[in-house]
């Protein structure tokens, strides 16, 4: 996919660059002649390439023997490399592939995760992520599945779910435009032993599990964010706990929807009573009397899977504090600007 390269130091390209190595991309080795003249931008197409084997400090010698380490199989690997040596920068131009537009940096910072990288840093994932649609009810993992990708949501909201030998289940998380589903990936498990289930219809975005661990590897901005992200996600499963044992029903219902209402840009959530009855881990009939209290209440608005928030001020008032902690807690831990 094209992209414009800005060569931002000519020596520490100089430094990284092989020359006529063989197994280097040659695409990247034609920015040998720019050095000495950056910054210069030059527009490039990222396409299939040889093979640099090497790590940071080693590449392929003229005997043509490979050096251990990583592999970059595409000039955009090799550009990812390049950037975080510090050597280049660069802007990938939106195009049609496989019938879909890649995602801009616009759409992606949908997500507020994904709003907070630094941008250059963000322009690194673009060719990596895609867009996916995650219809109601999609199981995107079970317990004791590897994690293949990982999902930055920005419509669609991801119910966390600890599921019984029996089939019964409980909501422990939930996760929107706020988060990633897929922590157990970087916290070493690689696994997971919850189920993550489409609570809420909508769009978001994935990306390669690997690919991720190597930007998370790397440190920085991404290993700090995702770390206080995770920070904030185990603050809710712990209030959740908590929640769901010392607080009636329907301050569960309030702090459901308004951990919901959170995550969309909606007031409005397609939700059957079975379904929230499987995320509280209670009888329908429970829902059905929480949701009926509220309904008389003039707080919301119930009919044929669809709830409408009428007065979130009321909800507020009427919450257990459960919801309060959980909310500070994100705002507290995650920042408002790109992370540094």
């Amino acid at each position: 996919m094209p992209f414009t390269i800005t060569v931002q130091s000519a020596l520490a390209l100089q430094a990284r660059l092989c020359g006529d190595a063989p197994g280097t991309s040659g695409a990247m080795r034609s920015l040998a002649p720019l050095n000495g003249r950056a910054p210069m931008t030059l527009a490039m197409q990222s396409r299939p390439a040889g093979v640099l084997s090497g790590n940071p400090d080693r590449c392929i010698g003229k005997d043509g023997k490979r050096a251990p380490g990583r592999r970059w199989r595409s000039t955009q690997r090799l550009a990812r490399w390049l950037v975080h040596a510090g050597a280049i920068s660069l802007k990938y131009s939106p195009i049609q592939t496989r019938g879909a537009l890649m995602p801009t940096i616009s759409e992606l910072m949908q997500n507020q995760l994904l709003a907070v990288l630094p941008e250059q840093e963000l322009a690194l994932w673009l060719p990596d992520m895609e867009r996916v649609e995650m219809p109601l009810g999609e199981v995107l993992y079970e317990p004791g599945s590897n994690v293949t990708h990982v999902y930055f949501p920005t419509t669609t909201i991801v119910s966390l779910l600890y599921v019984m030998e029996n089939g019964s289940s409980a909501e422990i998380a939930v996760v929107g435009n706020e988060g990633i589903v897929g922590i157990s990936l970087f916290m070493g498990g690689e696994s997971t032993t919850s189920r993550a289930v489409v609570q809420s219809a909508g769009v978001g975005f994935r990306i390669n599990a690997r690919l991720l661990m190597m930007e998370f590897t790397r440190g920085g901005p991404v290993l700090h964010l995702l770390l206080r992200y995770t920070q904030a996600l185990i603050t809710q499963m712990g209030q959740t706990a908590v929640c769901n044992r010392h607080h009636s029903l329907d301050q569960q219902l309030c702090r459901w929807l308004l951990l919901s209402l959170d995550r969309l840009q909606s007031s409005d959530l397609l939700m059957t009573q079975e379904l929230i009855a499987n995320m509280l881990g209670v009888r329908r009939e429970g829902v059905t009397e929480a949701a009926g209290k509220l309904q008389e209440a003039g707080l919301i608005k119930y009919q044929r899977g669809r709830i409408s928030v009428l007065d979130r001020a009321g909800l507020e008032r009427r919450v257990c504090e459960c919801y309060a902690v959980v909310k500070h807690e994100y705002d507290r831990l995650l920042p408002k600007r790109p992370a540094t």
